[in-house]
């Protein structure tokens, strides 16, 4: 039986993950560093993106983001264990994307992956310490596609 602290850990963590996809699609990049802590290591390269420290992948989402006409952060199927004050959850992601072809003509194409994350509470509540994209499938990414840079 799951005792009130871990009902209340699992909860906030869940919203914690529910605030970082809705910092990533609305582009609040002072929301998204905030679900991190400030000495957090994020690696989004296998699914083409940047690794590194919060400040240094902020800055590369602030130029690839709107690079996009639209995209959504699908998350379910959160599972978390915990050690103390330490939690790692592995976090299932459906994102497309759609990207802007001109004269009203759009195409999209989708990501599948896992977020594998290393939590620690602080007195501020869970925030992600580690953070690593694990790809599961790409489907219909166009030929010309590229990551922003």
């Amino acid at each position: 039986m799951l005792s009130m602290q871990e009902i209340s850990d699992r909860f906030e963590i869940q919203d914690l993950m529910v605030k970082y996809c809705t910092a990533v699609d609305s582009h609040d990049w002072d929301a998204y560093e905030s679900v991190f802590t400030p000495d957090a290591f994020i690696d989004y390269s296998e699914m083409g993106g940047a690794a590194g420290g919060v400040k240094e992948v902020r800055k590369f989402l602030e130029t690839a983001m709107p690079t996009f006409a639209g995209h959504q952060h699908l998350i379910a199927n959160t599972a978390i264990e915990f050690d103390g004050d330490t939690a790692h959850a592995r976090t299932m992601c459906h994102n497309p994307m759609v990207i802007d072809r001109g004269e009203g003509r759009t195409e999209t194409f989708f990501c599948g992956l896992w977020y594998v994350d290393t939590l620690v509470r602080t007195p501020d509540g869970w925030r992600i310490k580690k953070r690593v994209e694990e790809k599961s499938y790409f489907h219909n990414v166009p030929e010309d596609f590229q990551v922003p840079s």
